[in-house]
């Protein structure tokens, strides 16, 4: 199991490097700076579309030609997910509409951040109104960098927070954090309806995680029938059913609705956004190489662990 995308390329990319087998037919990558790694290296097989007749036919917008992966040449997208906003009302005493609303001073020590630079900086960014990220530049960066540093120096955030940001959303110790969709969603049917997930007004971060067949795979063909097996509507129903994220199959709707008889999920736009929503999908800044990946993060780092 990946615990997260560093760790995982960290314990791989030597063997990569070595141009042996990782062991592995098929991984899953979230898009950042370690995918774009092993697509700038060719370290991942590229894929045989016709051998993925599911894919071309039942694919929704999210999933194909992603800007890290142009005209799917290496990755299909296995989940996706929003980074908005969520927040407890019986807290907040209003109503949350803006990523500007992470810095407001009434909710000093009651704000969760993201541990991970890209997310930091991407929703820094937001709050300056930059919502081209994939042209964003250097300074771009560091001027979102000093509204997050002051933030932070501010008394604002209690906490940068990996996937336990949700828990402490639910126990009060914050009133209002970056959050990913599914998350919230998970958390309104498992005993805290009253928590609300916000797509901000300035925009939500849309990410995908992505199936992937890494170079000196023993078995790639087979990898390949497999992510197309999974892009048959009524199995991406059964999985969009259980994990409540982004479906990349919008066929898949009519059948939880119908076959699964499960509306909340069916109707919710979290798992099936309407075209009003997906006009507010925002996309993250694709890393040009390790000298672009190391600037961001000196940038963006010191927040985090300061």
């Amino acid at each position: 199991m990946i615990q997260d995308n560093a760790s995982f390329f960290a314990q791989i990319r030597p063997v990569l490097e070595a141009e042996q087998s990782i062991g592995y037919d098929l991984i899953v990558i979230s898009d950042g700076w370690e995918l774009t790694q092993m697509i700038h290296n060719r370290w991942l097989i590229p894929l045989d579309r016709t051998r993925m007749p599911n894919f071309t036919k039942y694919a929704g917008p999210i999933a194909k030609d992603p800007s890290f992966d142009p005209g799917n040449t290496y990755t299909v997208t296995w989940q996706a997910g929003l980074t908005g906003l969520a927040y407890d009302p019986r807290k907040t005493g209003r109503e949350i509409t803006s990523v500007k609303d992470l810095f407001d001073p009434a909710f000093e020590g009651k704000v969760g951040m993201m541990a991970d630079n890209t997310e930091l900086g991407a929703v820094g960014m937001l709050a300056l109104g930059n919502t081209d990220q994939p042209n964003s530049t250097p300074d771009d960066w560091r001027a979102a960098a000093e509204l997050l540093q002051k933030q932070r120096d501010d008394g604002i955030v209690r906490q940068y927070y990996d996937q336990s940001y949700i828990k402490a959303l639910e126990n009060g110790d914050t009133w209002v954090t970056q959050a990913w969709s599914g998350d919230v969603f998970q958390a309104n049917n498992s005993g805290f309806p009253e928590l609300e997930f916000v797509v901000p007004e300035e925009g939500v971060m849309l990410w995908h995680d992505n199936s992937m067949i890494p170079l000196h795979a023993a078995h790639p063909v087979d990898a390949m029938e497999w992510i197309d097996f999974y892009y048959r509507p009524e199995i991406q129903a059964m999985i969009a059913d259980w994990v409540w994220y982004l479906s990349p199959v919008p066929d898949a709707k009519e059948i939880i609705a119908t076959k699964i008889d499960d509306p909340t999920v069916a109707n919710s736009p979290l798992v099936f956004p309407p075209p009003s929503l997906e006009r507010q999908f925002r996309e993250y800044y694709t890393f040009k190489g390790v000298d672009d990946h190391e600037e961001y993060t000196s940038i963006f780092d010191p927040i985090i662990q300061s």
